[in-house]
């Protein structure tokens, strides 16, 4: 089952954006807090458009 958002560009590019994030943070030895919230940051653009889409 596809959704409709799931076809958007943007979407697909803020998938592709979080995970690069994800993969950034692996490398960087900083403070945990700080390279969560990016990781939350990240992600959250996706699931916007997911719930704009609802």
């Amino acid at each position: 089952m596809s959704f409709s958002f799931e076809k958007l560009d943007i979407y697909q590019k803020s998938i592709d954006f979080a995970l690069e994030v994800r993969k950034l943070c692996r490398n960087i030895k900083s403070d945990y807090d700080i390279l969560d919230q990016l990781k939350r940051a990240a992600l959250s653009v996706s699931l916007n458009i997911t719930e704009g889409a609802g």
